[in-house]
């Protein structure tokens, strides 16, 4: 492996223990103490992601709403979030702490054969429906979805589509959208990548290596859209974003590519009914306060707000149904 690889594998295995230290010193100062007074989220993606975002929008209402003394947000990148839900399977019966997952956490565990799966946590709450998009360097010859079709199948091999985790939402729109323009997806080069951060990264460098599409929820790249540095060619949702000058997949003439990523909360396995009822009830609060009204907007979020049993239940129909899609598209 060239040098330059090894250090960077090595800052990936350094990143991750440190994370995952610093979650295990986060969850250490909750024991003994009732969810209200010391919470911990977990973010299982780097910092800067739309995982990252929930956790922080969830932490920043809870504080001025004034429902938990003390919120601690933890990020543990890694593997479509795995790593992640394997720290919180290690934390079964810890009434104190919190994971956000989502679509992308299921693709992970589909692909990547975890022996975890989201049955081997308590489900708290859906929160709300988040939108991808397909995005570009400001620089980009392609100025619309089209100009980006025509060269991506003349020679599919010389445009790789960057992303977030092997098997996720963005790779699986990825996989839609060549299936649609009839481009094998075997053909298709995907570069994954731990974070939107990295992702953004990437699209602004022209260094070897990086990547010249990008698909990832619109909040990844809302800030550098908004400046003009990235121009986004279509968005993945029923309807237009707001203040998104972009057309949708419907108008494109490609339904077929139709994933949503949505967002939602879990707690470790073990718990008692009470405490899985506290938890449930901090998230209720939660997005019952301005601070979340305001998120919901801000991000272009659309609230889909399940608790409990219900979510326990969807979570098991969407595991057999990301399953099945993967299957479909030739990506596990």
């Amino acid at each position: 492996m060239p040098r330059r690889q090894v250090i960077a594998a090595l800052g990936i295995v350094l990143v991750a223990a440190l994370a995952v230290t610093a979650f295990a010193d986060a969850a250490r100062s909750g024991e003994g103490q009732a969810a209200r007074s010391n919470l911990t989220m977990i973010a299982p993606a780097a910092a800067g992601g739309g995982w990252d975002l929930v956790a922080r929008e969830s932490q920043q209402a809870m504080r001025t709403g004034n429902i938990v003394n003390t919120v601690q947000v933890v990020n543990i990148p890694g593997a479509g979030g795995t790593i992640g839900l394997n720290q919180l399977a290690g934390l079964a019966g810890e009434e104190t702490t919190m994971m956000v997952t989502g679509t992308v956490m299921l693709g992970g565990i589909s692909q990547s054969g975890s022996p975890l799966s989201l049955a081997d946590t308590t489900p708290i709450a859906r929160l709300a429906e988040d939108f991808e998009v397909i995005a570009v360097p400001a620089a980009s010859p392609f100025r619309t979805l089209e100009d980006m079709l025509v060269a991506w199948e003349s020679n599919p091999a010389a445009l790789p589509i960057g992303g977030g985790s092997a098997g996720g939402i963005d790779h699986m729109v990825a996989a839609q959208l060549a299936q649609a323009r009839g481009i094998p997806v075997e053909n298709m080069v995907y570069t994954p990548h731990p974070g939107g951060g990295e992702l953004t990264l990437s699209l602004l460098s022209t260094a070897a290596g990086t990547v010249g599409v990008g698909v990832s929820g619109y909040n990844d790249f809302r800030d550098l859209v908004e400046s003009g540095q990235l121009r986004v060619l279509a968005v993945v949702s029923p309807e237009r974003l707001t203040g998104v000058d972009a057309p949708t997949m419907d108008e494109l003439g490609f339904p077929q590519v139709d994933l949503v990523n949505w967002r939602g909360l879990v707690a470790p396995a073990g718990i008692t009914p009470d405490e899985r009822a506290e938890l449930e009830a901090i998230a209720r609060e939660m997005v019952a306060t301005e601070s979340w009204s305001e998120a919901v907007e801000r991000n272009r979020w659309v609230r889909s707000e399940i608790y409990g049993e219900d979510f326990e239940k969807f979570l098991v129909t969407e595991q057999t149904r990301i399953d099945d899609l993967l299957k479909e598209l030739g990506l596990a």
